[in-house]
């Protein structure tokens, strides 16, 4: 791994995208493989079943979430260790009160496995979307779309043809449903907390902001590299149980106030570039307009960053982890090298 030694974090040494690697069987890889035989053949049945036909009939919340328990249930994920800052154990009934997220609030999540967008769902039934490193806006996708995206190569980018918009459009738009922001805007191993998107910048001053931490035991069922499925599908149902680890932080608020710069740059450029539009000098490409407004648009001022750092540190904490200094950019560097060594 020395080799690899550029994508450990300067300051920790962390490395926050390597694979962590499975405890061996031994003695024990027949009563592996059996339960992965009987496991994954269900698992498909009623995964198939649900996000194929199922999600959209008309059958309720209580319903849909108890499919997804039961999709849960079968590579074992039983047990659920729950604490939520400011509740002791066991009083949770009396003291739930604007401790745990509901309609209208946001989740900033740590961001390992597909399990995440999982247990969310099952939970909490929210929006999901998808924030990158270089725009306040994000992307609303589905359930399905978020266990994917788990297990796909990140982007620094959004996708061209994506419909963006921003967290106080949603939240106005869906009044109902809790959103589901992943600030990190990439998978890791659990071991650090990445630099954030400023898309938790768009949130409205008074809706809740909780980050939540969501660790696993065994660990090798987080995702840093992707595209690894077999291995996933692998160490997710050969094992008999699996615990997740889920704490709930105190609420953010986004009590920053934007710069009038940032509004300033962005409408300036629209301006020169429309001006340019129509000459023939003007070649710049779709792609690299976007690049450089989302470039601009995602400048933060000190004040935004205090309210970023807060959600970073708290994350940390409840995950017993340190933040990092690699972005998502580091982690395309390190997933094509790896990719080469494989």
């Amino acid at each position: 791994m020395e080799k690899y030694s550029q994508f450990r974090d300067r300051g920790s040494g962390i490395a926050p995208f390597f694979p962590v690697l499975s405890q061996p069987a031994g003695l024990y890889m027949p009563v592996h493989i059996f339960l992965f035989l009987i496991k994954l053949p269900l698992l498909i049945t009623i995964s198939t079943t649900y996000f194929l036909f199922l999600q959209w009939f008309p059958l309720g919340s209580l319903l849909k979430k108890a499919i997804l328990w039961l999709i849960l249930g079968i590579p074992g994920i039983w047990w659920i260790d729950l604490q939520i800052d400011g509740v002791k154990k066991g009083s949770l009934a009396k003291k739930h009160e604007g401790r745990v997220p509901e309609p209208g609030n946001v989740i900033a999540s740590s961001f390992t496995s597909p399990i995440d967008s999982l247990y969310l769902a099952a939970i909490f039934d929210p929006i999901f979307t998808v924030s990158y490193p270089h725009t306040r806006q994000v992307q609303y996708i589905s359930l399905f779309g978020a266990i994917f995206r788990a297990l796909s190569k990140p982007r620094e980018y959004p996708p061209k043809g994506a419909k963006m918009t921003d967290l106080r459009t949603l939240v106005a738009e869906h009044p109902t449903r809790v959103i589901v922001v992943f600030p990190e805007c990439t998978t890791t191993n659990g071991k650090g907390i990445m630099p954030f998107s400023p898309s938790l910048l768009t949130a409205p001053p008074q809706t809740k902001i909780f980050p939540i931490s969501l660790r696993y035991s065994p660990p090798d069922v987080t995702t840093p590299i992707p595209g690894l499925y077999w291995a996933f599908f692998w160490n997710l149902l050969s094992q008999p149980t699996h615990c997740i680890r889920v704490r709930i932080a105190e609420v953010v608020y986004n009590t920053s106030k934007p710069s009038d710069t940032t509004a300033e740059k962005k409408e300036k450029y629209l301006s020169n570039f429309m001006d340019t539009l129509g000459e023939d000098s003007a070649t710049t490409s779709s792609t690299d307009t976007l690049t450089s407004l989302n470039d601009q648009t995602a400048e933060v001022n000190a004040d935004e960053r205090r309210v970023l750092d807060k959600v970073g540190e708290a994350l940390a904490r409840l995950g017993r982890v340190k933040r990092v200094g690699l972005t998502l950019r580091d982690k395309l560097a390190f997933v094509e090298a790896w990719s080469k060594r494989r």
